[in-house]
């Protein structure tokens, strides 16, 4: 079982600011994760493949072909301020 001290650890280490309704909370729900990672470990994963998605998905996406280049004045018709042919923004500090 996750200890409050250490949901505070980690709270801390994550900058979160919790109530102690929230830290009393948050164990409970780290230790229901952490038993589920025990189970996973329990399990013969002999010869199964690491996976990211258990779907059999691909991006669809338009053929990568070259194109022209813009003109300036149509990468900047859209511009709300361009200066001397340049997209204007704000200084940055």
């Amino acid at each position: 079982m996750i200890s409050e001290e250490q949901v505070r650890h980690v709270a801390n280490l994550a900058r979160l600011g919790l109530t102690d309704e929230e830290i009393s909370r948050m164990g409970g729900q780290l230790d229901a994760i952490l038993d589920s990672i025990e189970k996973i470990r329990e399990l013969d994963l002999e010869g199964v493949p690491p996976t990211a998605n258990p779907l059999d998905l691909t991006n669809v996406l338009r053929p990568d072909e070259p194109r022209g280049e813009l003109s300036p004045e149509t990468a900047l018709s859209t511009a709300p301020d361009p200066v001397d042919n340049l997209f204007a923004v704000p200084r940055i500090d």
